[in-house]
């Protein structure tokens, strides 16, 4: 078997002494592993990082077995931002929870989409929103989208303010406000009222971390996203300019 299409490197381990195993959300053909020969070669090492945009070929016996890549690189994003850690943070955490939430051989051709406009985001001012907004369509096409247009309890969608924990949906902050301790806040910017910045964001993260981890396999997140976190977390303690 045989196929070609573009993927973005989600995570690479070593294999034998100079191969590696490249795992790539594809476009049209989901996410797929395969055996990359000279992957930790100076020639390919360095296009193999995570959030790679790579023209792949595959070959193998049958559709299930690991199989041969041949990548050839497109477009390298993590290379804009070795100089901006909380960015490159963020694309590392994005390829890591693709790569745990995802099985494998399903296409999610507006999720591979979503990650290159996330890439690009990445590099403007307000990308720490775009992240969040980010997770949240994640969540969805993982079939745990949040509801965020109306309150749960009386309909209204007049200033939301709060998210249940348990069920994902929004309520008003006349009727969350007898239970704020047990709700979670939502951000303006994800509520449609504007806002942002660096503690709405923090605000974004708890939120969507909160119902990443009940619906990625083993329950809790990737390292890469719990890393972002708190890096996030301790900048904005620290009011910390987040580049």
């Amino acid at each position: 078997m045989e196929w070609d299409d573009k993927g973005i490197l989600l995570a690479t381990r070593p294999h034998g002494e100079g191969a590696v195993v490249a795992t790539l959300l594809t476009r049209n053909h989901g996410r797929h592993s395969g055996l990359v020969a000279g992957g930790r070669s100076p020639r390919l090492r360095g296009a193999l990082e995570p959030g790679s945009l790579l023209a792949a070929r595959w070959r193998g016996r049958l559709a299930d077995h690991l199989g041969h890549f041949t990548l050839e690189p497109v477009k390298g994003y993590a290379a804009l931002f070795f100089d901006a850690a909380a960015r490159l943070a963020a694309l590392s955490s994005a390829c890591a929870l693709v790569d745990s939430a995802l099985a494998d051989h399903e296409p999610h051709p507006a999720l591979f989409d979503g990650l290159l406009a996330l890439f690009d985001l990445l590099d403007g001012p307000a990308w720490a929103e775009a992240y969040v907004r980010w997770e949240v369509g994640l969540l969805a096409e993982l079939g745990f989208g949040l509801d965020l247009d109306r309150c749960a309890v009386s309909g209204a969608n007049d200033y939301l303010a709060y998210v249940s924990p348990r069920t994902g949906r929004a309520v008003t902050a006349s009727v969350g406000e007898p239970y704020r301790d047990r709700l979670l806040p939502l951000p303006d910017f994800l509520a449609g009222r504007g806002g942002g910045g660096p503690a709405e964001a923090m605000s974004g993260l708890k939120l969507t971390g909160h119902f990443l981890e009940r619906c990625l396999h083993g329950g809790s997140l990737p390292p890469a996203r719990v890393r972002l976190q708190e890096r996030y977390a301790n900048a904005v303690a620290r009011g910390d300019q987040i580049g």
